[in-house]
């Protein structure tokens, strides 16, 4: 049995078997399925949501985002060329960068702003924002308005990187084209009052275009070309254009490879899927069939340290004192998941 207690304002379980658990008074997990549900629930699936019968929305391109992408992948390749005559310095900056701009989408707008699956002191929020401008998807607002789009009305012409309408659609295809009208209308209902109040949040959505434009483009040119002698061409399309699109690819990959290949160990009924490969390229994400599960999980994934480098770093994090009210479902509360819905893929230990 899980009851909670709240020891000079963080939460931790008293577990009442066996006993000598209750000798433990380090504040660790809310574990307690129902208990860590958060008030606002729009990020929870609603199964009762289907697409409206009719006539199909006509789709309009966006043929600058179509350009841009183009130019950018098309630079990306120019990159992968230029990888092997690259200075040592220059493959460890485009890494250093990569993992803390992904940080700045997994730990920051997905578990903490879109999910709110812990909190966050101020420097740590801090840091998380910058990282998020440094990865160039979108702003934070606007991010964790269309993930919670996407978990509430999942695989429907409301979620904005549908699956249903196929690999390409779900991976970049959504960024190519004009938001169904279903997204705009259904999005315009979620309750965001969270996200506005957020100052860092709407301090960053203010100011995000010219924010965007050195901390993801010039700064990373930069830094090679004047601190160790790369040239800029280098600089350039390494450190900037191939890193910037292999993030880009590894966070969508979450949206399109794991909603259509892997497992469903926890929710057969769902189309996210459990996908390690993915799990390795977004440093963490990969575990899509719990997730959708369990959207409330810090961890999102059944384990904490198994190629999961986000919860990681989300509970050095909370070592350090940055982190706190970690949210973590109870074993049994998966156990019961997976009897009720899973697919029998899956495995214990």
């Amino acid at each position: 049995v899980h009851m909670l207690k709240k020891i000079s304002g963080s939460y931790t379980t008293t577990i009442t078997e066996p006993p000598r658990l209750l000798q433990k008074k380090t504040p660790l997990y809310v574990e307690e399925e129902d208990s860590i549900r958060p008030d606002l629930k729009d990020d929870i699936y609603d199964p009762t949501y289907k697409d409206k019968e009719g006539p199909k929305a006509k789709v309009e391109y966006v043929w600058r985002n179509i350009i841009l992408m183009a130019l950018l992948h098309l630079g990306a390749l120019c990159g992968l060329t230029m990888v092997s005559s690259c200075k040592v310095y220059t493959w460890l900056w485009g890494f250093f960068y990569y993992f803390i701009s992904a940080l700045g989408i997994t730990a920051g707008a997905h578990r903490l702003w879109s999910h709110r699956t812990y909190k966050a002191r101020l420097p740590l929020r801090v840091f998380l924002i910058i990282a998020n401008t440094m990865a160039f998807q979108n702003d934070v607002f606007e991010w964790a308005r269309d993930h919670r789009a996407h978990h509430k009305f999942s695989e429907t012409n409301a979620d904005p990187h549908n699956s249903r309408r196929g690999f390409f659609f779900s991976h970049v295809g959504w960024l190519l084209v004009r938001k169904h009208p279903a997204v705009k209308e259904k999005g315009g209902t979620l309750d965001l009052s969270d996200l506005r109040a957020e100052k860092l949040v709407m301090f960053q959505r203010r100011y995000y275009k010219p924010a965007v434009l050195f901390m993801c483009f010039i700064m990373p040119t930069l830094v090679p070309w004047l601190c160790w002698g790369e040239t800029f061409v280098h600089s350039l399309f390494v450190s900037t254009f191939l890193r910037y699109a292999v993030v880009l690819n590894a966070t969508w990959l979450v949206n399109s490879a794991a909603h259509l290949y892997g497992y469903r160990p926890y929710d057969k009924n769902i189309s996210p899927r459990e996908n390690i490969l993915v799990s390795l390229g977004a440093v963490g994400e990969g575990f899509h069939n719990y997730h959708h599960s369990f959207p409330y999980d810090y961890s999102a994934s059944e384990y904490r340290w198994h190629i999961n480098f986000t919860t990681f770093f989300i509970d050095c994090m909370a070592a350090l004192g940055l982190a706190y009210d970690r949210k973590k479902v109870s074993r049994a509360a998966v156990l019961a998941r997976i009897k009720r819905t899973g697919d029998g893929s899956y495995k214990s230990g």
